[in-house]
């Protein structure tokens, strides 16, 4: 390749040097696009890892916003920031940051599962309810772990009322045993369910991640992504208003689908000789949005009248 492609970052940069075949295989990938959504959630993160456990009321948090808008990229970063490292002695492995998933039903015993599930730690759903709950906290206790994160915590809703207060309750009851901040990530029903205990909604400070708009914030992200993205010329999808607004359209202000419409977009441009994303690129790459998607369905399966 001639000459030093500066809108690309380093990293990227070593990628556009290679034949489009071989960028290709790279467009499967994910990878991580800073923006300050993104960044203050991680420094709200930060703040209550500095926190430390052993502190009475330590600091809660929530992070809520539409699927598919970058909750669980978050996590997973900050996971990487604070990855497991062997103890001092050397005897066990220090797992600083634990990050599990919500069962699909608010079952406290499932809840404890999934605790052990996620430090790949045998689970044994005939132990009585009492013994796997010690087991998860005592392992928690073992690992050294700072800050427990729940994704999907929306799932909360999907049991009964009385499933619900259970979880609820035990959900205060970790806070208080294991005196370490616990963050639940999850679409706004999950503010709707901690709400409904004025205990938890006390403890949980919501941190919003809302759909993006046509803004100076959104072009700046659309400029994250053209540095990672391995076309050897400049898009400009920052600066262009049709190209900004054509994106936001079809991806409804996710970052998930703005990433898999730009990424389609790439490929599409490198499978027919191009460098750059237009317009286009942009109407011919094989993505359909939320909406896009949604019409499709509809127009297949039409509503009986």
């Amino acid at each position: 390749m001639t000459g030093e492609p500066d809108h690309l970052s380093p990293a990227a940069r070593d990628i556009a040097d290679l034949p489009s075949s071989e960028r290709l295989a790279h467009m499967h990938g994910q990878w991580w696009i800073a923006h300050p959504h993104a960044e203050a959630a991680l420094a709200r993160l930060d703040d209550a890892f500095r926190f430390g456990p052993g502190r009475i009321r330590p600091p809660n948090l929530l992070i809520v916003g539409p699927t598919n808008n970058g909750k669980s990229m978050i996590a997973e970063k900050f996971r990487r920031l604070h990855p497991p490292s062997p103890s001092p002695c050397g005897q066990r492995e220090v797992v600083p940051v634990v990050v599990m998933q919500m069962p699909t039903e608010p079952s406290v015993r499932r809840f404890y599962g999934a605790i052990l599930t996620a430090l790949n730690a045998p689970v044994s759903f005939n132990l009585p309810g009492e013994r796997l709950e010690r087991y998860a906290l005592d392992l928690l206790r073992a690992v050294e772990v700072r800050v427990l994160i729940v994704d999907e915590l929306h799932n909360l809703l999907a049991g009964t009322h009385r499933r619900r207060a259970e979880f609820l309750n035990m959900l205060r009851f970790l806070g208080n045993t294991l005196r370490i901040p616990i963050v639940g990530l999850g679409t706004k029903q999950a503010q709707i369910a901690v709400r409904s205990d004025d205990q938890l909604e006390n403890r949980f400070e919501p941190i919003p991640l809302p759909a993006w708009q046509d803004d100076g914030v959104f072009a700046r992200l659309l400029a994250s992504f053209e540095r990672a993205l391995p076309l050897r010329e400049r898009s400009a999808l920052a600066d262009a208003p049709e190209l900004r607004s054509m994106v936001l359209r079809r991806s409804t202000g996710l970052i998930g689908e703005v990433a898999a419409l730009l990424t389609a977009a790439t490929v599409h441009a490198l499978l027919h000789g191009r460098e750059r994303i237009d317009r286009v690129m942009l109407e011919g790459c094989d993505f359909r949005g939320p909406d896009e998607r949604r019409a499709l369905f509809e127009a297949s399966f039409p509503r009986v009248r």
